[in-house]
C-alpha cells in the first residue's frame, strides 16, 4: 500500500495557504471584502465547498470575518472585536473595559539578547521601544514596554503615537502595514517596584500580573515583544480555553 508523503496537505489547506499569501501580499487590505467563494473557486480551479472550508478555518483564526448578507472581509484591528482579542482586562462587574492609551516614551535602540531572541533579529539590529500607560475607565491599569523591529517600525515616533486615536495595533496596521495575527503570552505574579507603583497608582510591593507577549504577523514572523505590568485592583484578566 502506498504511503502518503509527509508533505501531503489536504486541498482546502492548500487553498487556505494561497489565500493567506494573497493577504500577506496586500491583494486585499484589512477591512476590504475578498472575492466570493464562487469567484475564488474559479480562480483556484476547485469546488466552492473546498474554498468554503478554507475560508471557515481562516475565519476561525480571525484572519477573515464573515458578515451575514454582506460577504467575507479581511479582519481589521479597527473592528472593536479585535480589541477584545488582544486586551483581556475586564471590569470586576463583567463589563467591557474602555481603554485609553497614553504614550510615555518612544526611542530607537539596538537589540539586546532578549529582544534578539524574541523578535528573531540579529543582536545589535535596530529596534524601536515604546513605553505606554493604559487606562481602563480612566484608572491606570497597565504599564507596557514594547519592543518592535526597526525594519518595520523605524519611523515610529512619540508624536505619531500621541496623535493616533485608535488602538496601537490599528496604528501598526494602518501606518506601517503590519497586521498582528496571533500572540503567545507568559503570565506570572510580581511585586510592584517604585516606578510601576507610581504609574499604576498603587502601593509599592502591591501584587501585579507580569504579562510577556510575543505577537506574530503572517508567516509566523514575530513583530512585537511586549512586557506589561497589570494592576488587577479594579479589573481581572480574562481568558477563554477552547
Amino acid at each position: 500500500m502506498a504511503h502518503e508523503s509527509p508533505t501531503f496537505s489536504p486541498l482546502y489547506r492548500q487553498i487556505k495557504s494561497l489565500i493567506v499569501q494573497a493577504l500577506e501580499g496586500g491583494e486585499w487590505r484589512p477591512g476590504q471584502a475578498i472575492p466570493s467563494e464562487q469567484d475564488l473557486a474559479l480562480r483556484f480551479g476547485v469546488s466552492q465547498g473546498t474554498v468554503r472550508k478554507a475560508v471557515d478555518e481562516l475565519a476561525a483564526e480571525n484572519l477573515l470575518v464573515r458578515r451575514q448578507g454582506k460577504g467575507t472581509f479581511v479582519a481589521s484591528h479597527d473592528d472593536p472585536r479585535a480589541h477584545v482579542r488582544f486586551l483581556r482586562m475586564t471590569a470586576l462587574d463583567g463589563s467591557a473595559a474602555q481603554p485609553q492609551s497614553i504614550p510615555l516614551e518612544c526611542w530607537r535602540a539596538k537589540a539586546g539578547q532578549e529582544a534578539s531572541r524574541n523578535l528573531a533579529v540579529e543582536p545589535g539590529s535596530p529596534i524601536s521601544i515604546v513605553r505606554r500607560l493604559l487606562k481602563l475607565e480612566n484608572k491606570p491599569a497597565v504599564v507596557d514596554e514594547i519592543y518592535l523591529p526597526g525594519e518595520f517600525f523605524g519611523a515610529l515616533t512619540l508624536e505619531m503615537l500621541q496623535d493616533w486615536q485608535g488602538s496601537l495595533y490599528s496604528l501598526f496596521e494602518t501606518r506601517f502595514g503590519v497586521r498582528m495575527i496571533r500572540a503567545r503570552e507568559k503570565i506570572r505574579a510580581v511585586a510592584a517596584d517604585r516606578n510601576s507603583a507610581e504609574l499604576l497608582s498603587v502601593a509599592e510591593h502591591t501584587p501585579l500580573l507580569s504579562v510577556e507577549r510575543v505577537t506574530y504577523t503572517y508567516g509566523d514572523r514575530p513583530v512585537e515583544w511586549r512586557r506589561g505590568l497589570y494592576s488587577t485592583a479594579g479589573h481581572y484578566y480574562q481568558n477563554e480555553l477552547n
